[in-house]
């Protein structure tokens, strides 16, 4: 509750957080029009493949031209402006800067770049939640090894829901379900980014005035980013996830408390404990009022009569039995709200979310006949799509995890519907993120 203070006195005495950024994209661009108005807090450099394409989106954001014309980094701490390159490695090596976020967006490229800001001696703040989901406990390891603090980013919704099982675990209450929300079909699956924006909900117009990445957030849509993000959150937190994909039972807010119980009681859970996504359509397509597609849950237990009856006393919204409540924020500002994480890391030494276990994986699955001799796109693109299973099962049937599913060929079919296993591809095996991911699953098994 001192984050802002502390910023504030590091400002009365010339102080700042000193912070990098690669990747000015859409959620950058969000970090990047909060900067300004953030005490204590100086965007020392931003590295990116197209410096351009930066001085567009700070001027889209409202920044000042002369506010990004340090000639060097050093000049940047000097001057107090922001310096703009394609030089990732000098960012996140140079001295002076306390944390890294990590905003590109891209798996592979960002594991060299946290593993390198480790090595730097930087806090690292990970907006790619697709590296996380393939390698996030071992980047956890060697963050803590080196001594700085590897974390989710505050803002997306992996860390608002890391945040509320926090806040359940720290009351005393037992955490039955935790998740997201999102809109949801199961024909979604097969989406590709050139349908996207209508099943989305927006105008290609729309689209374009906002910089939007059809792939991108086609990965929303296909059910990719929801798995792994529930990923994420069951590695931070130590819930299970469901045996064969998320269910994304349609609900609304008020309903949320129905249906995260377990099935022998009503729900639509295997066990108490697990992760899931609420969906804001019903099967036949029809908007759900006051749905949860935008925000954050967790649904808790009273596990004793007097508890129960506190809910009832103080109007909290249960299921029938009074014994479950779920509690919600029906919204998150995604790159708005990331200064949380850069403040947290950097005065408190705190992440917001970190994978502590490996429950959770999200495996690479066919959206149509693959032939062959055909390149993978990874998550959003017109090849695969990524589906949630516990990391028990992908490791046994050697399955693909989305994340290394870019740029790589198909060396036999795979049929719709299937999941990948690392015989159906040909994979680069000297990145840093191949070689992360085996050390990984040799650790765990």
């Amino acid at each position: 509750m001192s984050l802002h203070r502390q910023l504030q006195e590091l400002a009365a005495n010339n102080k700042s957080i000193k912070v990098g950024l690669i990747g000015a994209g859409k959620f950058g661009s969000m970090y990047l029009s909060q900067i300004p108005t953030t005490p204590g807090v100086q965007l020392v450099g931003i590295a990116d493949l197209s410096p351009a394409g930066v001085k567009k989106n700070l001027e889209r954001v409202g920044w000042q031209d002369e506010q990004s014309n340090a000639r060097s980094l050093d000049d940047a701490i000097k001057t107090g402006q922001t310096h703009i390159s394609e030089d990732w490695q000098a960012l996140v090596s140079h001295p002076a800067i306390n944390v890294i976020v990590e905003c590109t967006g891209h798996p592979i490229a960002a594991v060299d770049h946290c593993l390198l800001a480790f090595a730097n001696g930087k806090h690292v703040v990970n907006v790619t939640v697709e590296a996380d989901a393939f390698c996030g406990p071992l980047l956890a390891q060697k963050a803590k090894e080196a001594g700085v603090v590897y974390s989710l980013a505050f803002g997306d919704q992996p860390a608002l829901i890391c945040d509320l099982v926090d806040w359940a675990r720290t009351c005393g209450f037992p955490v039955v379900a935790a998740g997201r929300g999102h809109k949801w079909l199961p024909h979604f699956s097969e989406s590709t980014p050139e349908t996207v924006w209508g099943n989305y909900g927006l105008t290609p117009e729309q689209a374009s005035r906002g910089g939007l990445n059809p792939k991108m957030f086609n990965s929303f849509l296909d059910g990719s980013k929801p798995s792994i993000e529930s990923t994420a959150v069951a590695n931070a937190t130590g819930l299970s996830v469901p045996s064969n994909g998320l269910l994304y039972p349609p609900a609304s807010v008020e309903d949320i408390p129905f249906v995260t119980r377990p099935i022998s009681e009503g729900g639509v859970l295997e066990k108490k404990g697990m992760v899931e996504v609420i969906s804001s359509l019903e099967a036949n397509g029809r908007k759900i009022p006051y749905d949860i597609r935008m925000g954050v849950w967790v649904t808790v237990e009273a596990e004793t009569d007097y508890i129960k009856n506190c809910f009832e006393e103080y109007n909290a919204h249960t299921d029938p039995s009074g014994r479950y409540f779920t509690l919600y924020k029906r919204w998150h500002l995604i790159g708005l709200e990331v200064g949380i994480s850069v403040a947290s890391v950097a005065l408190r030494k705190e992440a917001t979310g970190v994978a502590h276990c490996w429950n959770a994986d999200v495996v690479a699955t066919a959206k149509r006949d693959l032939k062959p001799g055909e390149l993978l796109d990874g998550e959003g693109g017109y090849t695969v799509w990524g589906k949630l299973l516990p990391a028990t099962k992908s490791v046994a049937m050697g399955g693909l995890p989305l994340g290394l599913a870019h740029d790589i060929k198909v060396v036999r079919p795979v049929k719709k519907g299937q999941s990948l296993c690392w015989d159906d591809v040909a994979v680069d095996t000297n990145t840093h993120a191949y070689k992360i991911r085996q050390e990984l699953e040799t650790k765990f098994k």
